[in-house]
């Protein structure tokens, strides 16, 4: 039986989040996350959108950035992003993480994911890198970066040999991206400031630079991407393929 992200109490949101209600209510005083919809009794529910912030706040963390930093990068981002979008974000964050990897067994991925998870299930996750079965049945290695907007796509009517071919492709464009970026670093950045016989403080600082630009990247890429999406369904499919609003995530120019 799946159970759906919509209309969770702050105790069901904590547990699905991985993260304690005391953490939610903290993260919400700073307006790092949306209020609530009120219900009846006046019962806050949480949805979608709040469970990939939540995800998205416990990443950044992980980059090491302060809640001063993560409150500047969430104001960054439009305020209409769908779930969709922001758990895109989260995956592209986590990517920049040499190895977020965690052990689960079955039972813990369901109660994470809030649904049961069938063989086929488990099969589409694994086509998409967000597990790997391991020697022993019992457990998957799973990346948390990938585990919510995997389940999403569960839903989507889209075959495993599509899955696959599509994670052949951006594969290839992303390394691709990355090489290029990172030569360009090397090339435009680093080696003239290498040159010029920095001290140990000043080396210091420009890694400090190269980690804290990383997410900026990130937005670029997330923006040049969506743009580019829009652009060939507007080719392909005409006014229908642009009629999507500004729930694409797209920074504002």
């Amino acid at each position: 039986m799946k159970e759906s992200a919509t209309g969770l109490t702050v105790d069901e949101l904590a547990a699905r989040a991985g993260v304690t209600v005391r953490t939610i209510r903290f993260y919400s005083t700073r307006g790092l996350l949306p209020p609530p919809e009120i219900g009846p009794r006046r019962v806050g529910r949480y949805g979608p959108d709040h469970l990939s912030r939540l995800a998205l706040i416990e990443e950044l963390q992980h980059q090491g950035l302060t809640l001063s930093a993560i409150e500047r990068y969430l104001e960054q981002l439009p305020p209409d992003l769908s779930a969709q979008d922001l758990a895109i974000h989260r995956a592209l964050v986590a990517s920049w993480v040499p190895d977020t990897a965690e052990d689960a067994t079955r039972e813990q991925l369901e109660r994470r994911v809030g649904r049961e998870l069938t063989e086929e299930d488990l099969d589409r996750l694994a086509a998409m890198s967000v597990l790997v079965r391991t020697d022993d049945p019992r457990i998957f290695r799973v990346d948390p970066g990938l585990l919510h907007l995997g389940t999403r796509l569960l839903d989507v009517p889209i075959a495993l040999e599509t899955i696959l071919a599509a994670r052949t492709v951006v594969i290839e464009h992303t390394r691709s991206a990355a090489r290029e970026l990172s030569r360009l670093f090397k090339d435009e950045v680093w080696e003239p400031y290498r040159d010029s016989a920095p001290d140990e403080e000043e080396v210091a600082r420009m890694k400090s630079l190269s980690a804290h630009m990383q997410p900026m990247v990130i937005q670029a890429l997330i923006t040049a991407f969506q743009r580019s999406m829009k652009q060939e369904l507007r080719q392909s499919f005409g006014k229908e393929g642009d009629d999507t609003g500004r729930g694409d995530g797209a920074a504002p120019e």
